[in-house]
């Protein structure tokens, strides 16, 4: 028997032997997490994993929410291990912010990240991600934001005209999914790296944008796959990677293809800007961005660094990686769905039209205007409250905790439950969509989108529920010090291309075809039942003053 062959046995029976010790435990071992109400398991194996991760999850989730009597319900995992969906305000907090530290990703979120990035921001754990945070942080402030800005505007400026140039003789149906994501992967190309990869002129796939594209698809083709990664990697070591190319599961196979592809491009990107920063400031200044994108920033930070603070090339590359996928799916995807709703709702579209036609006056709005202009931060918030990009994140405590609640539940005996006693390895469902649209919290239009009611005070229903969001009122972006680090740049790049692209064209619904969101587990849209292609068909015409 080869090296390998004993390596990957051993490795099998010693995952297999602590897979059924656990499965014991579990199984027989009471916890206070048996006294929390919920659904009931429906499937040994899976638990309520098929339903959080299915096409019902927006349906099984808001039953959840309403359904239970409180903020807090339990749900189970896999082999009916049990877990907490929570979206509390007061747990919330503690969680994400008072005790952080206690609280962790889960291994499930970690493992799918290193496989799609490396050790990347999400992706580490402890010291490591609080060394690249730091680093990080002063690429995402309010100041870099501002020096990116006309950067922003070329690029959005260059859609226009490519969006002009197709239907200047007439309405079109678009495929708007394709160019938000285009147009979001050349933002964070030129912002984020330093590097162009789509012109925004003719139709041709770019090889990276269409892996980057594919990657959600393929995962949700994995479904609950995903959720024994942790395990997998476990028991098989990195070099042992390449074995995913011979698994007979063809979404495994064309996963490893994309992800290597991702990581191959993301190199290659990094060995130029290392080449011209050793050339120095002249050869930096003639690349794209001249050194003013996130990457060129972090590696001269990085250099200057302490041996102590400083990241690996790899991590750097993984750097690379997160952020293009990260900022090209969610918020290309964001700005699919606005279309989408501005589509439906012809008055709302108008509305905000006028109010940027009236900022702008023909030129590009300065930071501080774009972003203050009410009605355009009204759709972009409601749309991120509705519809956010994800459903749900997942947190694993490190030790046995005490978790308050700010709403006292019943539990299963009757008696009243004010704070959660929770066991080490128990895992909780952050519930971004419970907090963004319970009605005990957003009121009885809860489930409408609705842009003007944040042109008036929220109720303090939600004003004073101290929601540990890092944009007020929401978790879209999560909170505390794992939350998205890149909302300001999101938030910017939607409302730039708003604001270049409603006072240019009208945006209407697409005729006779299905628009359907897909959780994987950032939503996607797709038509009908064709769930692999991601696109959003809407029809685009010229806008004339006199319409």
């Amino acid at each position: 028997m080869s090296a390998i062959a004993l390596l990957v046995q051993c490795a099998l029976i010693y995952g297999l032997s602590f897979g059924i010790y656990r499965l014991v435990k579990w199984r027989t071992v009471k916890t206070s997490l048996d006294n929390i109400p919920g659904p009931p398991s429906v499937s040994f194996l899976q638990g309520n994993m098929g339903q959080l991760r299915g096409l019902g999850a927006i349906a099984f989730l808001r039953d959840l929410n309403d359904n239970y009597g409180g903020y807090v319900v339990k749900v189970h995992n896999l082999f009916n291990r049990p877990a907490l969906y929570i979206f509390d305000p007061k747990a919330l907090h503690t969680i994400l912010i008072k005790d952080e530290a206690i609280w962790e990703e889960s291994p499930t979120f970690i493992a799918a990240n290193l496989g799609l990035f490396g050790p990347g921001l999400l992706s580490t754990l402890g010291e490591q991600h609080r060394k690249q945070r730091k680093m990080l942080n002063p690429v995402f402030s309010t100041s870099h934001m501002k020096v990116m800005l006309p950067t922003f505007y070329d690029i959005v400026g260059r859609l226009r005209d490519a969006l002009e140039m197709r239907v200047k003789n007439g309405a079109r149906e678009l495929d708007m999914a394709n160019w938000m994501g285009r147009t979001a992967l050349e933002l964070i190309g030129q912002g984020g790296l330093g590097y162009s990869f789509d012109k925004l002129v003719d139709d041709k796939t770019d090889p990276f944008a269409e892996s980057l594209k594919l990657l959600f698809p393929i995962f949700a083709k994995l479904g609950v796959l995903t959720l024994i990664l942790p395990y997998v990697r476990a028991i098989v070591p990195p070099s042992l990677r390449f074995l995913a190319s011979i698994v007979p599961i063809s979404a495994v196979r064309e996963w490893k293809h994309r992800t290597d592809f991702v990581a191959q491009k993301s190199r290659e990107v990094f060995n130029l800007k290392k080449h011209a920063l050793e050339q120095g400031d002249e050869a930096v200044a003639e690349q794209i961005g001249r050194g003013k994108d996130v990457m060129s920033i972090l590696m001269k930070a990085n250099t200057a660094a302490s041996e102590k603070d400083s990241l690996s090339d790899h991590e750097l590359v993984s750097q690379m990686s997160t952020l293009v996928l990260a900022a090209m799916d969610t918020t290309s995807n964001t700005l699919s769905r606005i279309f989408q709703l501005l589509a439906q709702h012809p008055e709302v579209q108008q509305k905000l039209r006028a109010e940027i036609i009236e900022a702008c006056q023909g030129e590009d709005l300065p930071y501080d205007r774009l972003m203050g202009l009410p009605f355009l931060d009204a759709v972009c918030r409601e749309t991120l409250r509705l519809h956010a990009p994800l459903l749900f994140s997942r947190r694993v405590a490190t030790r046995d905790t005490v978790v308050p609640l700010s709403k006292p539940i019943h539990g299963t005996d009757g008696m009243l439950i004010s704070q959660l006693t929770v066991s080490a390895g128990t895992e909780v469902m952050i519930g971004t969509l419970g907090c963004n649209t319970s009605k005990a919290f957003w009121g009885e239009d809860a489930l409408e989108w609705k842009p003007e009611r944040w042109l008036s005070p929220l109720p303090e229903s939600i004003t004073g529920a101290g929601m540990p969001g890092v944009s007020s009122n929401l978790m879209s972006f999560l909170g505390g010090k794992r939350a998205c680090i890149g909302f300001k740049f999101a938030e910017m790049e939607m409302k730039v291309v708003l604001s270049v692209l409603l006072p240019n064209f009208v945006f209407s619904p697409p005729v006779d075809k299905e628009i359907n969101w897909i959780p994987a587990p950032v939503f996607y849209p797709v038509v009908g039942k064709d769930h692999t292609n991601v696109q959003l068909p809407l029809r685009v015409a010229m806008y004339s003053a006199s319409q």
